[in-house]
């Protein structure tokens, strides 16, 4: 028998090739629990940070639609009961403007309750128009009256309100109340009686309104008039235009954001006036939202969804050393660097919190890659394999901090790096082969 079948024979099955992967695959299975944990933990303190979010709105001013002015005339309907008696039934005539133009200027600043932020706003709103056409309006109602009119202005959150209202009717300042005359179209805001002579319908009611608003994450408009002008500007430098309409024209910089809406009454499903609630002008809201562009919990568990990856191409490589180079590594040892890069998504979370994610990110990596790099030359005993490991690390940490800052392409270059990383693999066990049939011709030579 030769030097080769007796080698071959004493070779026990928990010492082949297939067992040490199948150990390494059952530890990597075992880590996703660790993993697991941390992800919960990120998610654990992103609901925290919502909850400070909502904290702070009930207190400061949630999001805020501004609605109007609109004309609320009532109107009277007669009607007959089985015993033919006849009564009235009270509505109410909704009248929107003929020209609406709003200017509001938003001044944004990052409110904090301990480690948590959330941009709110202080929005000084410039609101004008007037009321036209009034004598030329159809209506069936048995009764109008004209002298029991209202004007209002809906706003979502009254709380939001600060200051005194400025609110100028057909030329006379007038101070509103707190309310609404109706419910119909919106379910808070503030009222002003505006009795008007039947003599004069065929006159403009111009009227203005400054508005200090504040309030948190979005301001809304619903553009009313038959022709509505609305134009914003901010410091805030990562607008987000919603609603039905997007800005006519607008300009982002460094410095913030212009917008302008122009809005007509043909672009919106509901006419200049009706009775009742039969139409919702909440269907045509535009506006702005405060966008925050991914977050330190966001980056981060996304970051966490990669973990296994750098676990696994991370083992593998020390699993080729240990092949290639005839190194003996427990799997102790394996299962402690696994649990160092776990670590990392860990350090990452409760620095970023801090610090802000880039910087959490450059001390979080460093910190293991000189770890596991100062332990695998510790266990290899060869500064060449362990500046291998430590150049693998280094690439696979900048390769997903870049992926993490890419938007659109994320899932593409996600793909291409794992191509990349499949193809080194696969170039990387041909090595194990030729290993193994290099050591067979020296127990042959033997």
């Amino acid at each position: 028998m030769t030097k080769l079948n007796i080698m071959l024979d004493d070779e026990k099955w928990y010492q082949t090739i297939t067992f040490k992967m199948l150990l390494i695959g059952l530890l990597v299975l075992i880590l996703l629990i660790p993993l697991g944990m941390v992800k919960s933990v990120i998610r654990e303190r992103e609901v925290t940070d919502e909850q400070v979010e909502l904290e702070i709105m009930e207190q400061w001013g949630g999001p805020q639609v501004v609605s109007g002015p609109t004309m609320h005339v009532p109107v009277f309907y007669n009607v007959k009961d089985k015993d033919n008696e006849v009564s009235q039934i009270k509505k109410w005539l909704h009248i929107m403007p003929e020209d609406l133009d709003v200017n509001g200027n938003i001044e944004t600043e990052l409110r904090k309750r301990g480690i948590y932020e959330t941009p709110v706003y202080n929005a000084n709103l410039n609101i004008s128009g007037k009321f036209s056409n009034l004598h030329k309006m159809v209506h069936d109602a048995d009764e109008i009256d004209w002298q029991g009119a209202y004007v209002t202005m809906a706003v979502a959150d009254n709380r939001g309100i600060k200051g005194k209202v400025s609110f100028s009717w057909n030329g006379e300042m007038s101070e509103p109340e707190a309310g609404l005359i109706t419910r119909d179209l919106s379910t808070s805001g503030m009222s002003l009686a505006c009795p008007i002579d039947v003599e004069s319908l065929n006159d403009d009611r111009p009227f203005s309104i400054i508005l200090n608003l504040s309030g948190a994450k979005t301001l809304s408009f619903n553009p009313l008039g038959k022709k509505s002008s609305i134009t914003l500007q901010s410091d805030w430098k990562d607008p987000s235009f919603n609603g039905s309409f997007l800005p006519t024209t607008h300009d982002v910089n460094v410095d913030g954001f212009t917008a302008n809406w122009t809005i007509t009454h043909l672009n919106r499903n509901f006419p200049q006036y009706w009775v009742g609630s039969r139409h919702k002008v909440y269907e045509h809201q535009l506006g702005v939202e405060l966008y925050v562009p991914v977050n330190h919990y966001q980056k981060s568990l996304r970051s966490a969804k990669y973990g296994i990856l750098i676990i696994c191409l991370t083992l593998l490589v020390f699993l080729f050393i240990e092949l290639v180079k005839k190194k003996t590594i427990q799997i102790l040892q394996y299962l402690l660097v696994g649990l160092a890069l776990v670590l990392f998504f860990s350090i990452l979370t409760a620095l970023s919190e801090h610090i802000g994610f880039t910087w959490a990110y450059v001390v979080a990596s460093t910190s293991i890659i000189l770890m596991v790099t100062l332990y695998s030359y510790g266990i290899l005993g060869d500064r060449q394999q362990s500046f291998w490991i430590f150049l693998l690390l280094v690439v696979l940490y900048t390769f997903l901090f870049v992926l993490l800052q890419l938007n659109d392409f994320a899932f593409l270059a996600g793909n291409v790096g794992l191509f990349v990383a499949l193809g080194f693999i696969m170039k990387a066990s041909s090595k194990i082969k030729n290993a193994n049939v290099s050591d067979e011709k020296q127990a042959l030579d033997s």
